[in-house]
């Protein structure tokens, strides 16, 4: 086995001139809204990678068949041409980042990319009731542009940067001339988040000059608020008793 490889389910129509990330990250919230706009954008899998830095294990399909963990390029039919780079999982080690991230990038020169965006959460360890979406560019004419969508940019927000391939494809992407967008949706990192990826999904859209139906994300997002109640519910009822019992 390669140490990365790429298998093309298709030969023609898979050019795109923007590349859009959702890998696993804190809170799975670029993974939420790239998967949501592979569904409602009826995006086809041009192709599939693998690689040996990825985990070492295989993952159990609904009918009992195993397979190698991977990660996947969609695209979106139409003028739009947009690709996207999903799948089940980010390198295991440092030099596999940046090895997976500069194969990513031969990729998209080759299929025609311009630019990249990246998304992923922002974790803040707190629950956070209106989550914002910070952004950051690899170069400074993208700023306006983003702004306008309703990214934020600081300078010290991120504190530790940005770490993966959400942060590797902006920086390796300058060294090429790709032009490079992160953006990242707020959230508490402790459960997948589509609250996050819903306000996240608004500002994405923004950028784009489109709409799509979010119906499907404010529905989980609602649910995950249900849950995180109960959760604080039973927190709350549990530090009742032991007060008690020290009582």
């Amino acid at each position: 086995m390669e140490d990365i490889s790429i298998d093309f389910l298709r030969d023609e129509d898979i050019n795109g001139r923007t590349l859009i990330e959702g890998l696993p990250g804190i809170g799975q919230v670029g993974k939420l809204v790239a998967e949501h706009l592979i569904h409602e954008l009826n995006a086809e899998k041009i192709a599939e990678i693998h690689s040996i830095y990825f985990p070492p294990q295989v993952l159990i399909g609904k009918d009992g068949v195993a397979r190698l963990v991977n990660n996947e390029i969609y695209r979106c039919d139409g003028e739009r041409e947009m690709l996207f780079l999903v799948g089940d999982y980010q390198s295991t080690s440092s030099e596999g980042h940046y090895l997976l991230s500069s194969f990513y990038l031969d990729i998209a020169e080759e299929l025609g990319v311009k630019r990249v965006i990246t998304l992923g959460g922002y974790g803040v360890g707190h629950l956070v009731d209106k989550p914002r979406v910070l952004a950051a560019v690899n170069m400074s004419h993208l700023q306006p542009e983003v702004a306008q969508a309703g990214g934020i940019s600081t300078h010290d927000e991120p504190g530790g940067g940005i770490i993966g391939a959400s942060g590797l494809l902006l920086g390796m992407g300058a060294l090429r001339n790709i032009e490079g967008i992160c953006l990242m949706g707020e959230t508490s990192g402790y459960l997948v988040d589509p609250k996050s990826a819903h306000s996240l999904l608004e500002v994405l859209c923004a950028l784009l000059g489109m709409e799509v139906d979010t119906t499907r994300l404010l529905e989980r997002a609602e649910e995950m608020e249900h849950l995180v109640e109960k959760l604080r519910t039973t927190e709350e009822a549990r530090s009742d008793e032991e007060l008690s019992y020290i009582g």
